[in-house]
């Protein structure tokens, strides 16, 4: 509240003043928590390149410059972490699968599934995150699991409207059976290319 005139400028009660120092507070805490946060990400996805999905939660946070409470108040879980490192690519991959055209559903299916257990081999620790699934994330965590499922659901309906997919394969199990080929063949995207085809050889109708 404006009170008086000092020097032709206005000046400001002492609540006033109080009031905004404590939005000013307010603002620096909440770009120190996104600056943490990044930094968080950051050093996550390179220790899990290099370590995998068990990488030192201890390491990442030295590695970001933050003490171990500040990890665990942003992530709650190894899980919210993981989802939090492979959110952008695994967005581009299901960008990649809404963008097709639908003519083909059973191509389609396959090619995506190929896709998404390549990728997640090559990623160490995105197919420990999605085997793992949404349960005890909260809402704002999950983005990964439900990215894929949403796209797979999609999917495996038009697949099996055309007959292309046995009716008793659901999402659920094309999702098991992608990441547990990433799991076994880490690092290895020719293996997994190659058992996954091998798979969907079994499942086709």
């Amino acid at each position: 509240m404006l009170v008086a005139r000092y020097g032709g400028l206005p000046r400001l009660s002492r609540s006033s003043l109080r009031k905004n120092l404590a939005l000013d507070s307010a603002k620096a805490l909440r770009a120190d928590g996104r600056r943490n946060r990044e930094l968080l990400v950051a050093a996550a996805t390179e220790l899990i390149r290099r370590d995998g999905a068990q990488a030192s939660l201890e390491e990442i946070a030295r590695r970001a410059g933050v003490g171990s409470a500040t990890l665990h108040r942003h992530f709650a879980s190894r899980r919210a972490l993981l989802e939090a490192v492979f959110r952008d690519g695994v967005a581009q991959l299901c960008a990649r699968a809404t963008a097709q055209p639908g003519t083909d559903p059973g191509a389609e299916l396959a090619t995506w599934l190929e896709d998404l257990t390549v990728y997640s081999a090559t990623n160490r620790g995105l197919a420990t995150a999605l085997l793992a699934g949404p349960d005890g994330l909260t809402a704002e965590e999950i983005c990964c699991t439900d990215m894929v499922r949403d796209v797979l659901d999609v999917l495996v309906v038009r697949a099996s409207s055309v007959s292309a997919l046995d009716e008793n394969t659901t999402t659920a199990d094309l999702m098991l059976l992608a990441n547990a080929i990433a799991v076994a063949t880490e690092n290895d995207p020719t293996s997994a290319r190659r058992l996954l085809r091998l798979a969907l050889s079994g499942i086709r109708a």
